[in-house]
């Protein structure tokens, strides 16, 4: 499948670019930015250092919400999408009728593996597919989509980029950040009965997203890599649920909040001068 195909199937039944965004963001194509940061849950007053934003409009889908946010000579187009591959995967692909020419994923992730902390940082070096979005933009026919279980990779030069300035800014704060090897899976309620075999994939964090998010930028000509907060760990039974101290939560909140913006502001500036 490619991006044309996607295009040509909704024009057929009478859209126009406009249509698409409008519907799939809520914005006009041209008020769309080059920089577009893309999140499930969290609004620009989540990591507010990243500039002064701009409130547009919601979509046709009242949880997805966009802002335009400003730092110095830095624009960025902010989408709030909701949570789950469906839902972030079309306000993605409507991303292909803009001038969006580089996209910067941020979320919460769970840690399977002791050594990664709550509030640290993860870049996902891949994520595996584990959601059924997916299927749908992988191939032309629904019958030959079973990619259950298939690494999806970022862009390699925003990754790079993106892993350095991340490198650069945790170890001048002392605060630790891991390469991820990314589950993404369609549900929480029911993850915890099957992490052992997750675990077993190779995996050390899980998500709900990005496996689908890359391959639909892969597909709409969009750079796009992922930057992680690490708000739980299964495996040390501090889940979403339970068990996790308000210190950690005190330290997750001062990394998002003091080196996210940093880092998503320097990674822009460094992608978009090269």
């Amino acid at each position: 499948m490619n991006y044309e195909q996607l295009i040509r199937g909704m024009k057929r039944y009478g859209s126009t670019d406009k249509d698409i965004c409008v519907h799939g963001i809520g914005v006009l194509p041209d008020q769309v930015h080059e920089n577009v940061v893309i999140a499930p849950w969290w609004e620009p007053s989540t990591i507010p250092d990243l500039g002064k934003a701009e409130y547009l409009s919601e979509s046709d889908f009242s949880a997805i919400k966009v802002w335009n946010v400003t730092c110095n000579t830095t624009k960025i187009t902010f989408i709030k999408t909701g949570i789950g591959a469906p839902v972030l995967m079309d306000a993605l692909l409507s991303l292909g009728v803009t001038q969006c020419k580089r996209i910067i994923f941020i979320g919460s992730v769970g840690s399977l593996d002791e050594n990664i902390g709550i509030g640290d940082i993860v870049i996902p070096e891949y994520s595996i597919c584990g959601d059924g979005a997916s299927r749908y933009i992988e191939s032309d026919s629904l019958e030959k989509s079973d990619i259950f279980g298939e690494k999806v990779f970022p862009n390699y030069r925003l990754l790079t980029a993106l892993q350095n300035n991340v490198e650069e800014l945790c170890n001048r704060n002392s605060v630790k950040w891991h390469i991820g090897k990314t589950f993404s899976i369609d549900t929480i309620f029911a993850q915890y009965a099957h992490i052992d075999e997750i675990i077993n994939m190779g995996c050390n964090v899980i998500e709900m997203e990005t496996a689908a998010a890359f391959r639909a930028a892969k597909i709409a000509n969009m750079p796009m890599a992922a930057i992680f907060s690490v708000s739980d760990n299964t495996i040390i039974n501090k889940s979403l649920v339970s068990g996790r101290t308000e210190q950690e939560m005190k330290y997750r909140k001062f990394v998002r909040r003091e080196l996210f913006p940093k880092i998503i502001l320097k990674t822009f500036l460094d992608s978009s001068t090269k």
